[in-house]
Parts: C-alpha cells; sequence; structure tokens
C-alpha cells in the first residue's frame, strides 16, 4: 500500500527547527532547562518513528526515502537525545558532535537535490536542507561557546530561515496532497 506522510514530517521539521531556534537564542545557559523537554521529545519520536518507518520500508517514489527518511532519523534521535539530556540534567557537547555529521549528510542531500533537479522546487528545498546542514555542523560550537550572543544569533537566523522554508514546503504539500489524494483509493483485494 502506498504511504505518503511526507506532509507530516515537513510540518513535524519546521515546528522542531522553530523550537530549536528558540533554544539556541532564549535557552542556551538558561537555569530552567526541563520547559524545553516536551517540545523536543514530541518532535523527536513523530520524528524516529516516521524516519525509521521509511528508511526500512521504502514507502514512497525514488530516492525520496533517503532524503526524507534518513535525514528524518538522524533529526528525530537528536531531539530525543535532546529531550533525555535535557530531563538527565546532562552536557548537550556530545550531542552537539553527533549534529555535526548529521549536518553533513543533510548538507550534501541539499546540494544533491538541487544538483539533480529532484523535485519543482529543488531550489528552495535545497536551499532549506543546507541551512539545517549548517546548522548541524555548527551546533558543538555553539554549544561550547554558548555564551556567545552573536554566534547563537546568527544561529537562530539560520534555523528560523530553515523553519520558514519547510513551512512553505510542508504546508504546499498539504494542499496538493488532499487535492491529488482526494480520490486515491486502496487496490482491492
Amino acid at each position: 500500500m502506498f504511504i505518503d506522510y511526507i506532509t507530516l514530517m515537513l510540518i513535524n521539521l519546521a515546528a522542531g527547527l522553530a523550537l530549536l531556534a528558540a533554544y539556541v537564542y532564549f535557552g542556551l545557559g538558561e537555569s530552567n532547562q526541563r520547559r524545553w523537554i516536551p517540545g523536543f521529545g514530541v518532535v523527536g519520536a513523530i520524528a524516529l518513528v516516521t524516519g525509521l518507518h521509511m528508511t526500512l520500508t521504502w514507502p514512497v517514489i525514488g530516492s525520496f526515502n533517503i532524503a526524507f527518511g534518513e535525514t528524518t532519523v538522524l533529526f528525530g534521535i537528536l531531539f530525543v537525545g535532546t529531550s533525555l539530556a535535557l530531563a538527565m540534567g546532562w552536557d548537550l557537547l556530545t550531542l552537539g558532535v553527533y549534529g555535526f555529521f548529521a549536518g553533513l549528510v543533510s548538507l550534501v542531500i541539499g546540494f544533491r537535490i538541487i544538483n539533480l533537479g529532484a523535485i519543482p522546487i529543488s531550489l528552495l528545498a535545497g536551499i532549506g536542507f543546507i541551512l539545517v546542514g549548517l546548522g548541524g555542523v555548527f551546533s558543538a560550537p555553539t554549544l561550547y561557546f554558548k555564551k556567545n550572543r552573536l554566534l547563537r544569533s546568527v544561529g537562530a537566523i539560520v534555523l528560523i530561515a530553515a523553519t520558514l522554508i519547510f513551512t512553505f514546503i510542508g504546508l504546499s504539500s498539504y494542499w496538493a496532497h488532499l487535492a491529488n489524494f482526494s480520490t486515491w483509493q486502496p487496490m482491492p483485494k
């Protein structure tokens, strides 16, 4: 059975990026870290479940399973890990190191989507992936130098730009999918 829940993944990504931007700007170094736990946990759980399902079952056509599924797994586990680390009072720096490598993957996918013209909005989607990748690559330095307001401000701006891109793509996808799948029916057994 064909299942396409990339729309859910896109809006979850946008929500997570907005939350992360707020955390980078306002939350790093504040005394009450526990208030961020539910948001990171919810985003991480949705991303991990949908990303793992897409990665393991390939429900959509072509390489979209790699571009969206695998990056969503990386995103999801980082958010689940962040939620757990905040709950336990652990340092986030090792997650920043993992974020560096997840960011590299997002950069490669962003450039490759643009290079292949993989979707009608390849340039916009590619830029979104690249911005998310930059956020990941610079996560460890941002966590290490968390008192540096300039670095945190630039990071938050990059994440907000990615949020806006993926919000637009996600909402546009919902609009299109509701029309495209309005007459879809499962194949009879």
